[in-house]
């Protein structure tokens, strides 16, 4: 039998990615590749790619190219016009939910605890006698609600959270209060002292935050944004926080990452800025995903966790 040759990428963990893949040596072939000169010196006899940020204009010389498993739950850079259509892409998912449930709720309790207000009494040698505020009772609106959505939405449930959400079908889910469709996402966004996107990037969901959106919200909300960066109107965005139309925002992702030195969301105190870092991906948590799939590919089973094309997630 001819081994399959698959093409592990990695900018940093390539190695650490590579180890961690299960199958009879004689049905595989391990490529392992840290760059893109390495990368395009194996691409085109590759059958089956398992990388994270790989670069996409290499996607068109994969000739060979069957499946791409994705390392993360984004898949937008995967999905080029000249990818061809008999080509798969499945998604890791299952372990990111833990991760941005944790990020969500521990920047919405840096808020409510008034963290910083106390850090800078601390630096100042001044005992300031201010309550903090409480989450149980808040409400916090999430903008898809999708594996990664309903891992916060409970995390926020247990802390007494008043939840609400909003999801491409609008149908009632166990534990939110409220689901509004699309459509109703200014009225989800107006009752909101927290509002998290966790919304992937497609064509509807471009820029789908932006002036009007942030206009609904209350001045006392704060917005996170920890799925896709271009969800979000960030001119919109600057001209709101400058303003104090909303009382701030955690951003964990941008238009462009790294987010340019010279971009003014870095110089706004009610902004903080995180590097992309809410659901990090971890070798030995994706390696399970793959490895399940990849014995299904080679024993010609349904893969799982398949992308669809036209949705573009």
């Amino acid at each position: 039998m001819t081994p399959r040759r698959i093409l592990v990428y990695h900018p940093h963990e390539a190695e650490a990615y590579a180890r961690l893949v299960k199958a009879p040596k004689a049905a595989i072939r391990l490529d392992v590749c840290a760059t893109p000169e390495e990368a395009a010196a194996s691409i085109a006899e590759a059958e089956i790619l398992y990388a994270w940020k790989f670069p996409t204009d290499l996607l068109a010389e994969g000739a060979n190219l069957r499946w791409i498993q994705a390392m993360g739950a984004g898949v937008e850079r995967f999905l080029v016009h000249d990818l061809p259509p008999h080509v798969r892409i499945t998604r890791a998912t299952g372990m990111f939910g833990r991760w941005m449930a944790e990020y969500t709720l521990g920047w919405c309790a840096w808020v409510a605890q008034r963290m910083e207000t106390f850090r800078e009494a601390q630096r100042q040698r001044r005992w300031l006698a201010l309550d903090p505020q409480p989450l149980h009772g808040r409400t916090l609106a999430i903008l898809g609600l999708g594996d990664i959505g309903s891992a916060i939405a409970r995390a926020g449930a247990s802390l007494g959270m008043r939840v609400i959400g909003v999801s491409r079908s609008g149908r009632n889910q166990r534990g939110v209060a409220a689901v509004y469709p699309p459509s109703a996402l200014t009225r989800a966004l107006s009752q909101a002292d927290f509002a998290v996107a966790v919304l992937p990037l497609t064509p509807e969901t471009r820029g789908l935050i932006g002036e009007a959106e942030l206009r609904a919200m209350k001045p006392t909300a704060w917005l996170l944004n920890i799925g896709r960066g271009p969800v979000m109107d960030e001119g919109a965005l600057v001209g709101a926080l400058r303003r104090k139309r909303i009382a701030g925002a955690i951003l964990d992702v941008f238009e462009t990452e790294p987010l340019p030195p010279d971009h003014p969301l870095w110089a706004l105190p009610n902004a903080v800025i995180t590097p992309h870092i809410s659901g990090p991906s971890v070798p030995a948590e994706i390696a399970p995903v793959f490895n399940d799939n990849l014995r299904r590919y080679l024993a010609g089973r349904r893969l799982r966790h398949l992308v669809d094309r036209s949705r573009r997630y």
